[in-house]
């Protein structure tokens, strides 16, 4: 490790990002952070440790963020090699948070083991990135749980924990490499304490929900670019939610985000086409965009929202996007990035404002339903109305731009929003990974990438709050808090 330390580092990044869907590759996760642990401890300066931290995030973004140079693919504005330029400039920046997490515990060192600081400076950082500057959480390492018992831990510590703990996973194998068994067991006694936790989970799911009907069309994103989807979307979304036979009980129709071309609140058109889809108490949920005017009657801006619809074509009720995606739905700076040739993702030349947030929704014969549109679902903490907690959570997305990484590193981290709340979760994409989750993160029905299908289901029905529906990241920070003080614990015991 003393010979290319930070070429080390940076090939660490990249076989940590392995642990990611669609891969999977937990050990070889645990492995990087054993190496990233054992580099941190060597490191001889302070500058030193930022470096390797940087060279290890730099590596873990650029390969787990792949799919945003896809999105670059859908577009005409500009050229599509940017999206690589995009993913190494967002890399950059992004690898500023391990660094100074490797940083803060290389700085620490003298008062206790490495492994520990370390988990508990990424913990904190980790949390940092998903805050500051709107926030990217994008991929926090404790997804890589999502398929073990360590992952039931979530309602306890948060997603940010289970990153705590991945490190400490990795830190046992480093100490245990060097023989170091009292720090070995003292890192690995989190983790492996965390999957205790799954005894709890039970194997039964209460299917005692609302019945819903969820539509997945198999339109990827260059059909939906053509002038001609406005209608043969429709078309495709209406094969597959056919009328039930007489006397089925009323249904939920939930369709993706943007899953309607039309200006519904404007087009009554439009809403009495969709209506006839219908029955007397069945609603539709569907994507679309809402117009906003000036008081002269000029669009002066749009919302990425959903509508909630029943047979007569009224429109129930509508939730507005609030955690917009920079560079996809809105242009920051505009005035100065349009003048250089840059554009948004998705197109039109109107940009996208904020919705006011987590809300839930009553909707007759349906109980309450709260939305996250999209790219909200990756934020923890920040999906639930906790003042009026929905009976489930509808997250209509538009995954068509991702490439293969994305959707798949979607799903995951909605299966986790799952797990932290005790919700049960939906989600409708145009292309996929469509599926119902149940309130431990399970997948209970699924219609996989590239297929056109629908779900049928009676839903499982949510838990209760968890701890983590009451105190959120602060659960995170705690945790970080507490392994610091243990930290330093151990090593004035050792000193």
């Amino acid at each position: 490790m003393r010979r290319f330390p930070c070429l080390l580092a940076l090939l660490a990044g990249l076989a940590s990002a392995t642990g990611f869907a669609p891969l999977g590759w937990l050990p070889v996760t645990l492995l990087a952070f054993a190496l990233l642990v054992g580099l941190v401890a060597a490191a001889p300066t302070l500058r030193r440790a930022l470096a390797l931290g940087w060279w290890f995030g730099l590596g873990q973004f650029v390969l787990g963020l792949n799919w945003i140079a896809t999105a670059f693919t859908y577009q005409a504005a500009m050229p599509a090699w940017l999206g690589w330029i995009a993913v190494v400039l967002l890399s950059l920046y992004l690898a500023v948070y391990p660094a100074l997490a490797a940083g803060l515990a290389w700085r620490w060192r003298r008062h206790g083991p490495v492994p520990l600081l370390l988990a508990a400076a990424w913990t904190v950082t980790e949390w940092l990135r998903g805050t500051m500057f709107t926030g990217f959480a994008w991929n926090p390492v404790g997804v890589v749980w999502i398929d073990s018992w360590v992952a039931q831990a979530a309602p306890w510590i948060g997603t940010f924990g289970l990153s705590a703990l991945t490190v400490l996973a990795g830190g046992a194998l480093h100490a245990a490499f060097r023989r170091d068994w009292r720090n070995a067991a003292l890192a690995a006694a989190a983790p492996l304490l965390a999957m205790l936790g799954g005894l709890n989970v039970p194997a039964a799911i209460d299917a005692g929900g609302d019945q819903v009907h969820v539509v997945q069309p198999n339109i990827d994103q260059d059909r939906r670019n053509l002038p001609s989807y406005a209608y043969e979307g429709i078309v495709v979304l209406a094969q597959l939610s056919p009328r039930p036979l007489p006397g089925a009980p009323p249904r939920l129709l939930l369709w993706p985000e943007a899953a309607v071309d039309y200006y519904l609140e404007e087009d009554p058109a439009a809403r009495h086409a969709l209506a006839s889809l219908l029955r007397p108490g069945d609603l539709l949920l569907t994507g679309g965009t809402a117009l906003i005017r000036d008081d002269a009657g000029h669009v002066t801006a749009a919302r990425n929202s959903l509508f909630a619809m029943d047979a007569a074509g009224r429109i129930a009720a509508r939730y507005d996007k609030a955690h917009l995606v920079p560079y996809g739905e809105y242009l920051p700076m505009r005035p100065l990035l349009s003048a250089i040739g840059l554009s948004r993702l998705v197109p039109g030349d109107l940009d996208f404002l904020p919705g006011p947030g987590p809300l839930s929704y009553a909707l007759p014969g349906f109980g309450d339903v709260g939305v996250q549109i999209c790219y909200e679902i990756i934020f923890p903490g920040a999906v639930i109305d906790q003042r009026h907690r929905p009976d489930f959570l509808f997250n209509p997305s538009n995954d068509a731009w991702f490439g293969a990484w994305g959707p798949p590193q979607h799903l995951v981290q909605a299966r986790l929003r799952a797990i932290e709340e005790g919700m049960t979760i939906v989600r409708s994409t145009p292309n996929g990974i469509s599926a119902v989750i149940d309130p431990h993160g399970r997948l209970v029905r699924v219609v996989p990438r590239h297929a056109a299908g629908a779900i049928d289901i009676r839903l499982p029905r949510a838990a209760g709050p968890t701890f983590f529906s009451h105190a959120a990241n602060f659960l995170s920070l705690l945790f970080a808090v507490l392994l610091a003080l243990t930290a330093i614990a151990a090593g004035r015991r050792a000193r």
